[in-house]
C-alpha cells in the first residue's frame, strides 16, 4: 500500500489506548469537532474516531464525516508528531460541507502541532 494509505498501524483500536487519550489530553475544539491527543511511544501518529449516533443520527452522515476525517489525517499525518489523536464530532458537524470540514480539520492539525511543541 502507498505511504498515503490508512493502514491498521495508524489506527487507535484498543479501548486502553482510547482511555489513555481521554485521561490526559491535549485539546483542540471548535463548533464542529473536539480533537484530543496524547503523545505515544511510536514513530507515527495514530487516529481514533468517536462519532456518536446521539449527535449525528443517520449512518450515511456519520460515514461521510469519518471519511473526511480519515482523508484529512492521511494528508496531514506527515506534519503531525508521534501522538494518538481522537476526533469527536459535535452536532453541528452534520451541517458543514466537505470543504468546510477539511478547513476546520486543517486548523485542528495545526493547533495540535503547536500544542504538542509546548506540551510537557
Amino acid at each position: 500500500m502507498s505511504e498515503f494509505g490508512f493502514q491498521r498501524r495508524l489506527r487507535i483500536i484498543s479501548p486502553s489506548d482510547y482511555q489513555r487519550v481521554f485521561a490526559k489530553p491535549i485539546k483542540s475544539g471548535s463548533k464542529a469537532f473536539t480533537v484530543l491527543a496524547t503523545p505515544n511511544d511510536l514513530s507515527q501518529p495514530r487516529l481514533g474516531l468517536a462519532i456518536a449516533k446521539k449527535h449525528i443520527r443517520r449512518a450515511v452522515d456519520r460515514n461521510r464525516i469519518k471519511r473526511q476525517i480519515r482523508e484529512s489525517f492521511r494528508l496531514y499525518k506527515a506534519t503531525l508528531p508521534a501522538v494518538d489523536v481522537v476526533v469527536l464530532a459535535k452536532h453541528l458537524t452534520n451541517n458543514k460541507t466537505n470543504t468546510e470540514l477539511a478547513k476546520v480539520l486543517k486548523e485542528h492539525w495545526q493547533n495540535l502541532v503547536r500544542e504538542c511543541a509546548n506540551y510537557s
